[in-house]
């Protein structure tokens, strides 16, 4: 038990803490930065990270004795998997702990901004009675748009399809059998830009989805559609994005994830038009606790001998 070092480089909730420390010896270095990192992780043979830790080649070239990379959460692209593959580290994620909690804030930016509830807020707050600038649409009878139908998707089009908007998607993985199971009507991603009168981002970040809403992604959208992403940043162009915004084109957006964290576009975090959250789709009790759970639960596994359930390398 002793010969296993575990470091935690970011938050981990007390559960999982409380579960690693039972099968080794466990350092909580919260908030460790890359120059302290590449300076002790030859020390571990485990390391359990965010989104905020970026395991580069670099840093992977000075763990002498990683076996496991846990990442506490879905995307993994803060981690280089061929560095890792390369040197036999394991990577493992936590693919299903935070979708409830992120499907959920998917349909709160929805919902904040076709019914303008941060302006009401604000506009009560400020002592007025106001209703004309408050004016709102409602959700059923429209269409969204799901691209990337995996596990967080398929949520959002559960609860979607509650407030009865019609639900396609887009996804290459799954099949027209996967769709029909979902009752989600299976189109193409022009198809899903042409319908869609809220499209909503559930992919990873990965080359071929970096950029993917960009101007020519726009051109083939409906005026006055609404996006909304709490997947990854980077897959928006923000800057094209800003400027639809600004010519109507775009009705509103819901953001919170971003291609710089925190990001410096000022303009775009203070359009009327715009509701963002600060990356806390994810941040509940429940899914953290979930998170930190499943992230020991595959440490221990790997411990142990066992064949790993969320293995990505």
């Amino acid at each position: 038990m002793a010969d296993w070092r575990i470091l935690i480089c970011d938050g981990l909730a007390p559960a999982g803490i409380e579960l690693l420390r039972q099968h080794a010896q466990v350092d909580e270095q919260t908030g460790i930065s890359a120059e302290a990192l590449a300076e002790c992780i030859h020390l571990y043979d485990i390391i359990v990270v965010r989104s905020r830790t970026k395991v580069t080649a670099e840093l992977l070239e000075k763990a002498s004795r990683l076996k496991l990379i846990a990442r506490a959460g879905v995307g993994v692209d803060n981690i280089d998997l061929q560095a890792a593959k390369i040197r036999g580290i394991n990577v493992v994620n936590t693919p299903v702990a935070t979708t409830t909690a992120v499907a959920e804030h998917t349909i709160g930016l929805l919902l904040a901004l076709v019914r303008r509830i941060p302006q009401a807020d604000q506009i009560m707050k400020a002592g007025k009675w106001e209703k004309k600038s408050l004016m709102g649409m409602e959700l059923a009878g429209k269409t969204l748009g799901i691209i990337g139908v995996g596990n967080i998707g398929q949520k959002v089009a559960k609860r979607a399809q509650a407030f009865d908007l019609n639900v396609i998607g887009y996804d290459p993985i799954l099949t027209t059998e996967d769709f029909n199971h979902l009752r989600i009507k299976q189109v193409s991603l022009p198809q899903l830009y042409t319908q869609a009168d809220i499209i909503t981002l559930h992919t990873p970040l990965t080359p071929e989805t970096s950029g993917m809403i960009n101007a020519a992604a726009f051109d083939q959208m409906k005026p006055g559609v609404i996006l909304l992403s709490t997947a990854r940043g980077g897959i928006i162009d923000e800057d094209e994005l800003l400027r639809r915004l600004n010519s109507g084109q775009v009705g509103g957006a819901g953001l919170d994830v971003f291609a710089q964290e925190p990001p410096p576009n000022q303009e775009l975090l203070h359009h009327p038009n715009v509701v963002v959250t600060p990356h806390i789709a994810a941040q509940t009790k429940e899914a953290q606790t979930k998170a930190a759970l499943h992230a020991a639960e595959e440490i221990e596994r790997k411990i142990n001998g066992l064949p790993l359930r969320w293995q990505i390398v």
